[in-house]
């Protein structure tokens, strides 16, 4: 923005100003200002001439922090527990916003294990997961980096399962020491999908065509503007069942207590409940967040700890239950959506439970 002054003195022809924002967290944030032309600074810092001030293109939302949800009745260096949440659809790409470009899960996942590391306070791990799961390779790289972090500080990690941790939710909670679900959970999703959408009668409805030039006849395999043919669809079901596979050699390796039949049962990839999961052998035990929290303890050989959620400095938490702000989802200012019209994120495969095939455009509030 500008302003312009007529009376101003010719005192100082120019002069440069940086501002600074501060958030809740006392989090600084830059703006450069710049200002042209005469200027008359008092002693109550009145300034006239022309300004303009250059914002950012995204807003710093600081660093991950611990927010102290239970303080130790003990020492104030008693140790720690630390909860970190997994929450929405998992996808390695930011969640949009209309003024910020949103929270990528998987790199925030990495800041939490990160600031976990660093705290020699923290003993254990309490991952609180609410997600249907997401895509294929985001859900195994949070795998991979919950196993680094283990191998790295031989702490204990115990799995909280809220309202779904279906899929690929699942297949990062397989990671964990313990699982407990809630008596309500759903989880389980053992299978993969290819989102496909066929749009070719939509498209002739607006009178459009697909005609592209290419070189390489299965270079645009999957295209959401005709049929599957029999050869694409027999090239993407081998590489489903490949990631199928890659999900069942995992939950073998973690869930050595699955037996032939339970195999059987969950082969078809449903979602179950609970007290079914429970019967599969797929969690240990029932429970809410507070026996998760007594199973951490228990593992990690200590008592009255304190416990602490990791979240962004701009957003602290003051529950257990708390979920970090994120900017408003694009579909809320542009609310019409069509399955696989949104070419970044569609089609992939994905460890999804999908009832709803818009899913992959949800982020959560």
């Amino acid at each position: 923005m500008a302003a312009t002054y007529p009376n101003v003195r010719n005192l100082l022809p120019v002069l440069s100003l940086t501002l600074w924002l501060v958030s809740g967290c006392q989090h600084p944030i830059p703006v450069m200002g710049h200002f042209q032309g005469a200027a008359n600074v008092a002693a109550q810092a009145d300034v006239r001439g022309e300004m303009s001030i250059k914002l950012p293109t995204a807003i710093d939302p600081g660093p991950i922090v611990a927010s102290v949800i239970w303080p130790a009745r003990g020492s104030d260096l008693a140790p720690r527990l630390a909860v970190i949440d997994v929450d929405g659809v998992l996808l390695n790409q930011n969640r949009e916003g209309i003024s910020d470009s949103g929270e990528n899960p998987v790199a925030a996942f990495r800041e939490k294990l990160a600031a976990a590391t660093g705290d020699s306070r923290v003993a254990a791990i309490v991952l609180r997961i609410h997600s249907p799961g997401g895509g294929v390779t985001a859900c195994d790289i949070l795998a991979e980096e919950l196993d680094r972090f283990k191998a790295a500080t031989r702490r204990p990690v115990v799995a909280c399962l809220m309202d779904v941790a279906t899929s690929g939710a699942y297949y990062l909670a397989l990671g964990a020491d313990r699982i407990v679900a809630h008596p309500t959970s759903l989880t389980g999703g053992i299978g993969v999908v290819f989102n496909h959408v066929n749009l070719q009668d939509a498209m002739a409805q607006l009178n459009l065509s697909d005609d592209p030039i290419k070189a390489g006849t299965l270079i645009d395999m999957g295209s959401v503007t005709k049929p599957l043919e029999p050869q694409t669809r027999e090239l993407l079901q081998e590489m489903a069942d490949g990631f199928r596979q890659r999900f069942l050699d995992r939950v073998t390796r973690r869930r050595p207590e699955l037996t032939d039949a339970d195999r059987r049962t969950l082969a078809d990839g449903r979602v179950v409940a609970a007290s079914r999961a429970l019967k599969l052998h797929l969690v240990d035990r029932l429970g809410y967040i507070e026996d998760a929290l007594g199973e951490a303890e228990h593992l990690a050989g200590v008592t009255d700890a304190e416990v602490v959620l990791y979240s962004r400095c701009g957003s602290p938490a003051r529950s257990l239950y708390a979920i970090a702000s994120s900017p408003p989802r694009l579909s809320e200012a542009i609310p019409f959506s069509y399955p696989g019209l949104d070419r970044t994120k569609l089609p992939t495969f994905l460890y999804l439970w999908e009832p709803d095939p818009t899913l992959p455009r949800i982020s959560p509030r």
